[in-house]
């Protein structure tokens, strides 16, 4: 059901601090804005109780971890980090062979076919973080270690939101780094002021 026609629906302390960060303009950008990102992570994977939460970057067939959350105690991935993306469950998210949300990876149907981890992953919450121009920059994904069948859609949508956080953020910083190399470009180009 979507949520604007739900009577009942009233939005969380959580959900209301990503749809402000979501409508902040660039020139709003001040430390806890350009903090955004990192903070609603921690957020994210304690208000869903998972014990890791990341964003990759899809490169040159690499999934490469840019931004890492985990619970205390739970340190398996760190930033920079990366693997070959088809062995990957963020691939499987992003072309469909696997849902965003799982309670329990082990009872899928097709488990033993799903890359192997050196940790184990019970609930997984996955989505695509989709840039301006429509391209996939990589995925948003948390999980917990052990299974977890309280996850609901209203879950997935927290981290849906949360991905199209990142997906701004990213955008805006590009744009930001294009604008500085036009500009450093326009200067080289520009001919030394003869003196007169």
């Amino acid at each position: 059901m979507n949520p604007l026609y739900d009577n009942d629906y009233a939005p969380d302390a959580f959900e209301v601090r990503v749809s402000d960060l979501l409508v902040a303009t660039p020139d709003q950008s001040d430390d806890l804005i350009s903090n955004a990102v990192p903070e609603v992570l921690r957020q994210l994977r304690e208000h869903l109780r998972m014990d890791v939460v990341f964003v990759s970057e899809f490169v040159d067939g690499r999934r490469v971890f840019r931004r890492v959350d985990t619970a205390p105690g739970a340190r398996v991935i760190e930033v920079g980090e990366s693997a070959a993306l088809e062995h990957s469950f963020c691939q499987r998210v992003v072309d469909g062979r696997l849902p965003q949300l799982v309670h329990d990876v082990a009872a899928l149907p097709d488990a033993a076919e799903l890359p192997a981890t050196p940790f184990p992953i019970g609930a997984h919450l996955s989505t695509p973080v989709v840039l301006n121009d429509g391209r996939v920059y990589g995925t948003l994904c948390c999980f917990s270690f052990a299974p977890n069948s309280e996850l609901k859609e209203r879950d997935l949508n927290k981290l849906r939101m949360s991905a199209r956080l990142t997906a701004k953020r990213i955008d805006e910083q590009r744009a930001r780094e294009a604008e500085q190399a036009m500009a450093n470009w326009s200067i080289e180009q520009t001919p030394p002021q003869r003196r007169h």
